[in-house]
């Protein structure tokens, strides 16, 4: 992995920089890391309090031993769209995108790995061949997988610069009195659970998300919104609509426990997503359609409103 320094993150500390990158690694982790001579600065190594800098190139070599080799696994995918270049894929709710600790196997990774094997870009290792973002394990919808590396770069810069278009529908608890509105808070590690993100001020870079009300169910008290991503920070939709008070339906991370719906996570679908193709240069875009268990409690609400008239 390689990640080049930005204003936003000049001054931080290394160890800190890195902990808030890559999923699951604690600062102990990257310390070892570090130690080890897997991370280096500017091709050197360095201590990890080093203070980052505007251009710092920071060069990283992940050590998964249990994951150096991803076992491919028959498992269907559904493929929405496919060329020279990428994959379009529908991700279904539960699906982890690639290995990581707890999920080693049964992820989408797995199963590409079983398909295209030999056609998946080489830039994020063994581990996550082919992947340029990715979505939570108990979100819906459509992803983009890079069959090459130009692809891969290309795809990824549009996601640094924000030009991706992306949109999803959530079911949110309580209702939401304003048509539209934007929340331009920044995210972060919470300082509470690492584990979990926060609205910070601390070590965070801007998020910005964009809420349109689809419906309003009042007889259940919840909302139907369409949240389009400015940026892309993790959990971004789940983390801003918990700091507005109105957390996502099913989730347990970042809202209470409620039996009311019987979902197991967050009720959030990836249902639109827009791009410059990496060779033709055109803009092109693909939709998923609410799943079955998502459209059935909608009907649900939408009888009970009824009722309640």
């Amino acid at each position: 992995m390689n990640y080049i320094i930005e204003k936003e993150d000049a001054s931080k500390r290394l160890d800190v920089f890195l902990s808030e990158k890559i999923e699951d690694a604690t600062r102990s982790y990257i310390k070892t890391l570090i130690d080890d001579g897997k991370i280096t600065v500017n091709l050197a190594k360095v201590k990890a309090g080093y203070k980052l800098k505007i251009g710092d190139s920071i060069d990283v070599e992940i050590v998964e031993k249990k994951l150096e080799n991803i076992v491919a696994e028959d498992i269907p995918l559904d493929i929405v769209y496919e060329d020279d270049d990428i994959i379009i894929v529908n991700k279904p709710k539960g699906m982890v995108v690639h290995p990581a600790n707890g999920n080693y196997t049964g992820t989408m990774v797995n199963s590409l790995m079983n398909s295209h094997k030999d056609n998946l870009s080489s830039i994020n290792g063994v581990i996550r061949p082919g992947i340029v973002h990715r979505i939570d394990k108990d979100t819906s919808g459509i992803l983009v997988v890079a069959k090459n590396d130009n692809a891969h770069k290309k795809l990824s810069e549009q996601f640094k610069v924000h030009s991706i278009k992306r949109k999803y529908i959530a079911l949110v608890k309580g209702i939401i009195k304003e048509d539209k509105l934007t929340i331009d808070r920044p995210i972060g590690r919470s300082i509470k659970d690492r584990k979990k993100m926060a609205v910070t001020e601390k070590n965070s870079r801007r998020a910005i998300t964009h809420i349109s009300v689809l419906k309003r169910f009042y007889s259940s008290n919840v909302t139907l919104v369409e949240a389009e991503l400015e940026t892309g920070r993790t959990h971004q939709i789940r983390v801003h609509m918990a700091y507005l008070h109105h957390p996502l339906v099913g989730d347990e991370v970042y809202g209470k426990k409620d039996s009311k719906f019987k979902v197991n996570g967050q009720m959030l679908h990836a249902k639109y997503l827009g791009f410059i193709h990496p060779t033709s240069g055109k803009f092109v875009e693909f939709d998923s359609p609410l799943p079955e268990y998502f459209s059935s409690i909608l009907m649900s609400l939408g009888n009970r409103e009824k009722a309640a008239n």
